[in-house]
């Protein structure tokens, strides 16, 4: 859609060039979501496609992920023959409520930033023991794992003007075995429920992740593949807090259901 209250559409091809941050301004990486409603509180985008970082590099210590990465080209990824998790990038791209030709505009960080319970690619970063560096507007570069960055439905750590730049996920954690399980209330709609587990080709160094039925990522670390009963009571404490995220995707009692029903099933899986 146009976007009336936008004045003013700066393309930097450094950041130093987007030098004062005030209200009215908002990074534009794919804009699936910002050309898809009014955004009254914005009049200038700030479009980080000149930057020109690159969207994938593959490294000794594991993989680079630009915020400014293409689904598409994520999906498209085609790794060492020893990262046997890159099988998990398709699974969480067809995770998202997005068809095949959103995926050529949506980007990683964008999906990451808008930090929605069924955001995918925050389900894929966190069950890898993703890093994100983020670029605040004054001060040295952060990093922050993937599963402190949301902090709530539509809610992260994020300052105002601060910049999501990369997601890194350790060559270690690509080369691990993985379990997944999706569901939504209709075919092709919004995840009620996305639990992942991941586990060392011994079985050791366990981990659960469970996202969309929570409000935020809930993560679950053993030294090695744990009973039904510990991991049932794991989960029962780790989300009374919260609790489970109800919305049009699901209630929060189903959604429970999904987690504790999909939680057993990955976990007899990898064992």
């Amino acid at each position: 859609m146009n976007l009336g209250t936008i004045g003013e559409v700066k393309r930097p091809t450094s950041l130093d060039q987007i030098e004062d941050w005030r209200d009215g301004y908002a990074w534009l990486a794919g804009g699936t979501w910002l050309f898809s409603e009014p955004q009254v509180d914005r009049d200038t985008l700030i479009d980080l496609d000149g930057l020109a970082w690159p969207a994938l590099t593959v490294t000794d210590e594991g993989l680079e992920i630009a915020a400014t990465c293409r689904i598409a080209e994520l999906f498209a990824f085609d790794g060492p023959t020893d990262w046997t998790a890159t099988a998990l990038f398709g699974d969480c791209c067809r995770s998202l409520l997005a068809s095949f030709k959103i995926w050529n505009a949506a980007t990683v960080g964008g999906n990451i930033c808008m930090s929605l319970p069924a955001g995918a690619m925050i389900s894929l970063t966190a069950a890898l023991d993703g890093v994100y560096t983020l670029i605040p507007r004054v001060g040295p570069a952060r990093a922050v794992a993937a599963r402190d960055f949301v902090t709530g439905d539509h809610a992260n750590v994020l300052g105002p003007g601060e910049l999501l730049r990369s997601v890194h996920l350790p060559a270690e954690s690509l080369r691990k075995r993985y379990a997944w399980r999706q569901q939504s209330l209709v075919h092709a709609g919004r995840s009620a429920a996305l639990i992942i587990g991941t586990c060392a080709t011994d079985g050791s160094d366990f981990t659960l992740t469970v996202t969309a039925a929570t409000p935020r990522p809930v993560q679950f670390q053993y030294e090695k593949i744990p009973s039904g009963e510990q991991l049932r009571t794991d989960i029962a404490q780790e989300t009374e807090a919260d609790g489970f995220f109800q919305d049009v995707n699901g209630s929060a009692p189903y959604k429970k259901h999904l987690t504790y029903y999909f939680a057993e099933q990955i976990r007899m899986e990898l064992a």
